[in-house]
């Protein structure tokens, strides 16, 4: 049996590029996007009312536009402390011949 990854079932912009998330396993809580402010296709969050504009895309990614989205995954990880091995546990550590 696969394993689903937890998906998010809410997202709300709180001050300071900092998301409330939470997920369908319940896990939830804040994660802190300040670093990415302003950086690259970030930028876009400067304009009055963009960061805010954060919802659950139909795909279930955490969306601003079609152009810009983040992993829920990537998230997940985040928000728990939990590394990809505990998350993903299919993950296999494949051996290197050199």
């Amino acid at each position: 049996m696969i394993q689903m990854m937890p998906r998010p079932v809410d997202v709300k912009p709180l001050k300071g590029f900092r998301l409330r998330l939470r997920y369908d396993d319940g896990a939830e809580g804040e994660v802190d996007l300040s670093d990415l402010a302003g950086q690259g296709v970030f930028r876009a969050w400067n304009k009055p009312g963009a960061f805010e504009a954060v919802h659950l895309s139909g795909h279930g990614s955490i969306a601003w536009s079609d152009d810009l989205e983040l992993c829920p995954d990537a998230l997940y990880m985040q928000l728990t402390g939990k590394k990809p091995a505990q998350v993903f546990p299919g993950l296999k550590r494949s051996g290197v011949d050199a």
